[in-house]
């Protein structure tokens, strides 16, 4: 006959099992939730970065210069505006092709540019050719508007193949995820499950034989999620510990919602996995349990 404190010590162990086979999985979600995260606010950054320039007509009066960046400063689609004049353009072309190689030149042949950056929804080919368009219409302020177009066809490009790439792998992890939890908790009730038709056999209802397991599972499904954050936790603070650059893409509020989501996810999935790991052995017949 079995000892039950042999049969408790594994009961025991199985719980463990279940809850490190699930944070692992959680981490896993996680840590893509994370990529995703880090991906579109990477996604942001580089839009929002996106550089157009507005040559300026020569000996533009203050009052026209000032009225002009206040209304470009108004507009929906820019984030920034800086204007840069003659003296200063010529500065910076000075240090970037040296003294010897400016020196031969009898005037300052570069106009005043004022540099937008544009908001990152308004970082696309449509909405910077209607900017440019929309902006080459004041001739008598400006005299050219530049951008790189090639660059920003390439960038969304290539972020759109990203987030097709990531949002495959997305679908098919999560799918993975819950079929891993679902099998590692129908392993682990696979052990009570002669006291589950026990239960059914003296007349519990089902709802009463479901709940201790119900809320088990969501204990487990919440210690899973805290060991699973912990990872993240720790795996996020030695990546900007090596990557201090990357540390303002993302803030502690949205750090806080994506564990709030794996914490979420992993009662949801090892509460309905339980659910129906229960309901499977209330509809099996007692001599199908040793099968």
């Amino acid at each position: 006959m079995e000892n039950p404190q042999d049969g408790n010590r594994r009961l025991r162990s199985s719980y463990v099992s279940a809850i490190i086979s699930i944070a692992l999985v959680l981490f896993l979600v996680g840590l893509l939730g994370l990529l995703i995260l880090e991906a579109r606010r990477l996604s942001e950054y580089v839009r929002e970065h996106v550089q157009v320039s507005i040559f300026l007509q020569d000996n533009l009066k203050d009052e026209q210069l000032n009225a002009f960046m206040q209304e470009l400063e108004s507009m929906s689609e820019v984030r920034q505006a800086r204007y840069v004049s003659k003296e200063a353009a010529l500065d910076s072309l000075k240090k970037e092709l040296g003294e010897e190689a400016t020196g031969m030149l009898e005037a300052n042949p570069l106009p005043a540019t004022i540099d937008l950056k544009v908001r990152a929804e308004y970082a696309d080919p449509d909405s910077l050719k209607a900017l440019q368009t929309h902006l080459q219409a004041r001739s008598e302020l400006v005299r050219e508007v530049v951008y790189q177009q090639t660059e920003v066809e390439r960038i969304n490009k290539n972020f759109r193949t990203v987030a097709l790439v990531v949002f495959a792998f997305s679908l098919l992890l999560l799918v993975v995820a819950i079929a891993l939890i679902n099998n590692t908790i129908r392993l682990t009730l696979f052990s009570r499950r002669f006291t589950i038709k026990s239960m059914q056999l003296v007349g519990a209802t089902r709802g009463f034989i479901r709940r201790p397991f119900l809320l088990r599972s969501l204990l487990h499904g919440i210690y899973a999620s805290l060991i699973a954050c912990i990872l993240l936790s720790g795996l996020y603070a030695l990546l900007y510990a090596r990557v201090p650059e990357l540390a303002g893409l993302l803030d502690f509020q949205t750090l806080g919602l994506l564990f709030g989501g794996v914490v979420v996810l992993g009662m949801i999935i090892s509460g309905v996995s339980t659910f129906f790991a229960v309901n499977r052995y209330l509809r099996l017949h007692l001599d199908e349990l040793y099968y």
